[in-house]
């Protein structure tokens, strides 16, 4: 399985450094109330009007933070550092949290990135900076809407895209691990009743337009929430049939046709998700699993095959590099 080189931590820095600053093309996710709402992305949002959206462009930041801190002698180290230095302050946070409170902003972003605002934080505490110290009021203003609107969604959300109740719900434990005991206690609580009876996956996917796999993020998601005994028994009730390469689709990397088209795009992230959720799911079940080495070689070809295309287009190139970041870093786990 390929591990970040230096070289390739600078090719993924340097794509995301060519994005999260850029304006243009933007797509907001934004209800106008009035004629008066009706304004540039950067007045809306003081950090995150880069990259095409809001969710890629704080976890474009969340990727660059990461390199700097695996790869401290990466040529772009200074430069993260002193863009961060502009753009993770208090005041930019609080013209964030601003439009939080604005009418009809509930479902800003929900999951998603609700999800990577959270990573965020939790990568920026880890530098001796103040960047965490001027996000930690957004990452709570999020951590609150988790809490409050996991008691409401009766039905987990499975989709391949950015509503997947899943893989929102791997990030936010992550950091809450470290930062809200008590939103742990939640999660894992509904996990436990949303998920905990699933088994014989048929895994219908992928969708033509999906960058998750629903069958395998759910699994990334229990491998969190439960003791490693009880997840390899899970796992092996919930594909039972690993032993002879089913469900198939899982096992085979996604035909991408058009990497112009910005949905089409998105199963070059599936094939990235998918590498990261097997790689992570062959160490969380340990050595001595039988089917590890079937699900390992099952990331490499999904690696390879998008691997080589994170920019090929800015369809992708807004967004890639940092799912080719979490497949090539998952033997760290949550670390």
């Amino acid at each position: 399985m390929t591990s970040p080189t230096a070289d390739m931590a600078a090719r993924f820095a340097a794509i995301t450094l060519g994005h999260v600053g850029r304006a243009y093309p933007y797509k907001l996710d934004h209800v106008l109330t009035g004629a008066h709402d009706a304004v540039p992305p950067a007045s809306l949002h003081p950090i995150f009007h880069g990259s095409f959206d809001w969710h890629s462009c704080v976890h474009g930041w969340w990727q660059l933070l990461t390199l700097r801190r695996l790869f401290p002698d990466l040529p772009a180290a200074a430069t993260i550092a002193a863009r961060a230095d502009a753009m993770l302050t208090p005041s930019n946070v609080a013209g964030e949290l601003a439009y939080l409170d604005r009418p009809m902003s509930a479902g800003f972003e929900r999951p998603y990135g609700w999800a990577w605002l959270l990573a965020l934080h939790g990568e920026a505490a880890r530098h001796d900076t103040g960047w965490g110290a001027a996000l930690a009021p957004l990452a709570a203003a999020f951590a609150a809407r988790f809490a409050g609107y996991l008691p409401r969604l009766t039905y987990p959300i499975r989709v391949g895209t950015h509503p997947n109740t899943a893989f929102a719900l791997v990030l936010a434990r992550d950091w809450a691990a470290a930062h809200d005991a008590s939103l742990v206690t939640a999660i894992d609580r509904h996990a436990r009743a949303w998920f905990g009876a699933d088994r014989g996956c048929q895994a219908w996917e992928p969708s033509g337009d999906d960058f998750l796999s629903s069958a395998l993020t759910e699994a990334l998601l229990m491998s969190r929430v439960l003791p490693a005994p009880a997840f390899a028994a899970w796992f092996d009730a919930f594909l039972p049939d690993l032993s002879r390469g089913e469900p198939a689709t899982l096992f085979a990397p996604a035909h991408v046709s058009d990497r112009s088209d910005g949905k089409i795009a998105h199963l070059d992230g599936l094939n990235l998700s998918r590498a990261w959720c097997w790689r992570s799911l062959a160490v969380a079940l340990g050595p001595g699993y039988p089917h590890g080495a079937a699900m390992t070689a099952a990331a490499d070809r999904h690696l390879a095959a998008s691997l080589p295309h994170l920019d090929d287009d800015y369809m992708g190139s807004h967004w890639l590099a940092t799912f080719a970041l979490l497949a090539t870093t998952a033997d760290l786990g949550s670390d």
